[in-house]
């Protein structure tokens, strides 16, 4: 091989080399410092596009443009009322001074890591600082129920000033504040979980419990009463029908009397022998009713009840 064709090859595989170790590209998600010797050279590079910097002596530095995961481990936390909840939280962020980033932290673990220290903390002081049922919820409750159900669970819903979002916010405020030198910001910040321990969970049952007990007393309560209601209205509904059939059986009862009275009358008129038949049938239906065994009756020889018994011996 001629030896001039190996000196050009060699010097175009070194030109090569150079040139490539000369540029650089910035994808349109990343954002560049450029460091020589470890010592940041300019301001960041956050516009996208093919770039160049000196071969061999300065290093491409990336970072994520990006919103970036922080996710917090569950850690167990007292509340101001002295109950213990298991917290577990979760973080949005992003990288806003990439060249002030490279100073205090140099890559995203180190920023996860200072991350963990302060949103962990701000965690527990908010925590710490606040009662559990303004934790778990967000406003004050306003059940659609009637007025008695409402009033039957009323104790039980403590008034929220506070709550769980402005509680998040504070934490979010908070934890700004302590990354300003940092070059990010924590953009979003939430409670991903909030779990009792077994001792506040049973409590929480207790208290559920309870709740749903008033609520069925009430309406067993309510039932009783309608109940009684119920039975009062058939009872006077009854007492009212009986009532009106006792009048109607009266009514039928004299027009009957009545009636009858009219058939002996006409029958008593009609002539002698009648009347006389009549007489002697009703004297004795009068005697079988007035007498017995043991009956001692007194009367006067010209008496009318005395007549059918002259002829008995």
């Amino acid at each position: 091989m001629d030896k001039k064709f190996i000196i050009l090859l060699v010097v175009l595989v070194a030109a090569g080399v150079v040139l490539s170790s000369s540029f650089y590209s910035v994808d349109e998600t990343e954002q560049v410092i450029i460091t020589q010797f470890g010592a940041p050279q300019g301001e960041a590079v956050t516009e996208p596009g093919l770039k160049m910097k000196v071969p061999f002596i300065q290093k491409v530095n990336r970072f994520d443009k990006r919103f970036l995961e922080w996710d917090g481990d569950q850690n167990q936390v007292p509340t101001k009322d002295k109950k213990f909840i298991f917290v577990d939280s979760y973080a949005r962020w992003q990288i806003t001074d990439p060249l002030q980033f490279f100073r205090r932290l140099r890559d995203e673990r180190g920023a996860q890591s200072r991350l963990d220290d302060i949103l962990d903390g701000e965690t527990r002081n908010a925590v710490a600082s606040h009662d559990l049922v303004e934790l778990v919820r967000t406003s004050n409750r306003e059940p659609d129920l009637e007025a008695e159900i409402f009033e039957a669970i009323e104790d039980s819903l403590e008034t929220i000033e506070v709550g769980r979002d402005a509680i998040q916010g504070i934490v979010l405020e908070l934890a700004n504040e302590r990354t300003t030198d940092l070059g990010i910001e924590v953009l979003d910040f939430r409670f991903k979980r909030i779990n009792y321990v077994e001792e506040v969970r049973l409590t929480v049952y207790d208290r559920m419990i309870s709740e749903r007990n008033k609520i069925a007393d009430l309406f067993r309560s309510e039932g009783q009463g309608e109940a009684s209601r119920i039975e009062g209205e058939k009872e006077r509904e009854l007492l009212e029908i009986q009532s009106e059939a006792f009048r109607e059986a009266r009514e039928i009862r004299g027009q009957g009397d009545a009636e009858a009275a009219a058939i002996y009358n006409n029958a008593y008129n009609r002539d002698t022998s009648t009347r006389e038949l009549y007489d002697f049938i009703k004297a004795m239906e009068a005697y079988d009713t007035a007498f017995d065994g043991n009956t001692s009756i007194f009367l006067s020889t010209d008496s009318e009840f005395f007549k059918y018994l002259k002829g008995i011996n």
